[in-house]
């Protein structure tokens, strides 16, 4: 089995390093682990005898990133479409993608090595902009959501948003988020969204702080092409694909619907969606339930 490894950072992920290259030494498998990564980590305990990689092809089996919720979300822009199951060992806080623990990384390679577990494939949001966006005209997709957001000034933005060709209104707000049922938990989440479940085939329209407080959350299906244009103070504003920000002018008019590729998902046979629901959010804890 060929396995790649990534994270972000030593710091606060070095104990989950250790355990998992400590533990993967002992299994036949090939590792590569990502290159500015490696540069990172610690090779007092030997560490240095992986290989390393830049880009990823379809030779591997396995992609394992540690930290949270956001290292996953840089980790797809190394996986792309090759259809490369996604695992997370979480380093971060809530952790809904990263679900595996420092306690059960060892039972969790076994697994993996065993094929003992199942794929949860996860819808992306795709993103093209008349006049083109050369900061988004490689990576232009998105696991979580794609916000629009304003950029140096303290005033609202308009956004004018079609759906299939159709005016639906125009939000007079901070930003809109448009999100996918994997990034219902997230931004889209704090700004007052539902929460999907990842199997559904739908998108969210949350307003960001909507002036006009009518608007309201908006759940539409994921075969929806959706057009947005925004109008504000300023010439320009902020368009984020996941983590990862571009500049457009207020004359782009920006295309958004769904990618033609999905992110596949690790899901072990003892955990699901609505139990890290209720793990996350806490909803247990209610001594009534």
């Amino acid at each position: 089995m060929k396995i790649a490894v990534f994270g972000q950072t030593y710091r606060n992920t070095d104990t989950s390093v250790d355990i998992l290259l400590t533990y993967l030494q002992k299994k036949e498998v090939e590792v590569f682990i990502e290159s500015d990564f490696f540069s990172l980590i610690n090779f007092e305990k030997n560490f240095n005898k992986f290989k390393t990689f830049n880009e990823l092809d379809r030779s591997y089996d396995v992609f394992i990133s540690i930290g949270g919720d956001g290292t996953i979300l840089r980790a797809i822009t190394y996986v792309k479409d090759l259809g490369i199951p996604i695992v997370g060992i979480n380093t971060g806080r809530l952790g809904f993608l990263a679900t595996i623990q420092n306690n059960a990384i060892e039972s969790a390679i076994d697994d993996i090595l065993n094929n003992n577990y199942k794929i949860s494939e996860r819808s992306l949001l795709a993103i093209k902009s008349n006049p083109e966006n050369k900061d988004i005209s490689t990576l232009n997709f998105a696991l979580n959501e794609i916000a629009i957001s304003r950029k140096d000034t303290t005033s609202m933005i308009t956004v004018k948003t079609k759906l299939d060709g159709e005016y639906l209104t125009s939000y007079w707000s901070d930003g809109l988020i448009v999100s996918t049922p994997t990034g219902s938990t997230g931004y889209s989440l704090s700004c007052g969204g539902p929460v999907i479940t990842p199997s559904s085939n739908n998108f969210i329209l949350t307003p960001i702080a909507p002036h006009n407080l009518s608007a309201r959350p908006l759940v539409i299906s994921d075969s929806t092409i959706i057009e947005l244009k925004v109008d504000g103070r300023e010439d320009q504003y902020l368009v984020s694909l996941d983590s990862r920000l571009a500049t457009f002018h207020n004359d782009t008019i920006i295309t958004i619907q769904k990618a033609n590729f999905k992110i596949n998902m690790i899901e072990f046979y003892n955990e699901s969606f609505l139990d890290t629901l209720r793990k996350k959010l806490l909803w247990g804890e209610d001594k009534r339930n």
